[in-house]
């Protein structure tokens, strides 16, 4: 069970990865973020954000209407 969900579904990139990021930094190292999109560019676009702030997607879920992320705070 995450810490916090960002549920970012109707978000067309790059708010979900904006929302992310900003989400991300009020988080306390060890925390995990489950966000929750639609737009299947969030499959390139979040991993790329995660690459940049050196925290680590711990799991990917797909199915056929959303994406969902489970993001650990560094």
């Amino acid at each position: 069970m995450a810490d916090l969900t960002l549920n970012a579904v109707g978000k067309k990139c790059p708010m979900p990865v904006l929302m992310t990021k900003k989400e991300l930094k009020k988080m306390s190292s060890g925390q995990t973020l489950e966000l929750i999109v639609d737009d299947k560019g969030a499959l390139k676009d979040v991993p790329a954000l995660i690459k940049k702030t050196g925290d680590a997607i711990v799991e990917t879920n797909e199915d056929n209407e959303h994406i969902t992320f489970t993001i650990q705070k560094a």
